[in-house]
């Protein structure tokens, strides 16, 4: 097999597809953080020739992160893919269980080592992930409950690496939409599992809805789904974002009304499963859609055009130079003042 084709079957083996799905999401944190941060220096941080190379590298620590947690999951599983998924890399003879082992830790260690290079936050992130990962494959996805709980963290924390490239301000920034995402993440975890029960029984799993009942399982995922609606609206109510925000997150907020009709009272998992991942993308797409409205609102008001019949709010003040200047209504929303100045 020539230099080429072992690439492709490495790529293959990390899931590429998923690698690239999950620094997609990061950059769009990296997006999102950078139109939520006040301070000045988050402006002069997107200004810098580093910017670019320091996004490429944060996306790049994710794929490889994310990979080499799907080639050690196929280590450990790889007596199982020989009877369910023979073609696979590994049960197929295409790659040994000595090269998935360097090649996970070849990409781990290179994903500290660039987060080492971002700074701090990234780096502890990286670590405490690449942990979880190794836990994961090895142990805690056979842990009731412990398992859903580590992959919708891990799903979550994708948006915490594109935070962490503002440092601490992006790390905290992206809290709330981690916490959507693993909250969204765990119902849907828990509702597979319920989904999968049969199955689960006879290899002889032992899952949450399996050890404490169906019903139980259910009422957890809605617990999890519940306490998610409920903090849909946080960041508007924290100052975020203004009612752009709020006319998206609420179509999601809708889906998950239904989904708990789905769960609860039609015992439909499948469906439940399918509107929960929706659900999640029209929540990332709010928040979206919150910066590119909150950025339209207070630019309407930088332009100087006046609102509630012609009245504008105008204060005097001086810039660092001593210079007079003039600040409008949009210096009211200090959330956007990083990336424009009247």
């Amino acid at each position: 097999m020539n230099i080429l084709n072992k690439i492709s079957v490495y790529l293959e083996m990390m899931r590429r597809n998923n690698c690239l799905m999950a620094s997609f999401a990061a950059l769009l944190a990296v997006i999102i953080a950078s139109g939520l941060l006040p301070d000045i220096s988050t402006k002069e941080t997107l200004t810098t020739g580093r910017v670019l190379v320091a996004v490429l590298s944060i996306l790049l620590m994710v794929f490889l992160v994310t990979g080499a947690g799907n080639v050690l999951n196929d280590f450990y599983d790889i007596e199982i893919d020989r009877i369910n998924r023979p073609d696979r890399a590994l049960p197929s003879g295409r790659v040994t269980p000595r090269e998935a082992v360097i090649l996970s830790t070849v990409c781990f260690v290179i994903g500290v080592l660039i987060g080492w290079w971002i700074n701090i936050y990234a780096l502890v992130i990286g670590v405490i992930n690449i942990t979880l990962l190794i836990l994961y494959a090895g142990k805690l996805k056979q842990t009731v409950l412990l398992g859903n709980m580590t992959v919708a963290y891990l799903t979550g924390s994708t948006f915490l690496f594109g935070g962490a490239f503002f440092g601490s301000e992006g790390f905290l920034t992206m809290i709330p939409l981690f916490l959507l995402s693993f909250l969204l993440t765990a119902a849907r975890e828990i509702v597979k599992d319920i989904e999968d029960m049969e199955g689960d029984r006879a290899c002889g799993a032992v899952t949450f809805p399996i050890r404490y009942g169906e019903k139980n399982g259910g009422y957890l995922a809605a617990f999890f789904m519940i306490i998610g609606g409920i903090l849909c609206p946080l960041p508007y109510l924290i100052g975020y974002f203004g009612y752009g925000y709020l006319i998206v997150i609420s179509v999601a907020a809708l889906m998950l009304i239904y989904s708990l009709y789905l769960l609860l009272v039609k015992k439909d998992y499948t469906k439940t499963s399918r509107l929960l991942k929706i659900s999640m993308f029209v929540a990332l797409i709010s928040f979206i859609a919150g910066i590119i409205f909150w950025q339209a609102w207070t630019g309407f008001f930088c332009e100087g055009r006046p609102r509630n019949g012609g009245r504008r709010s105008v204060t005097a003040s001086s810039d660092r130079n001593g210079r007079s200047r003039t600040t409008h209504l949009c210096r009211q929303f200090p959330l956007n003042s990083s990336f424009r100045s009247c």
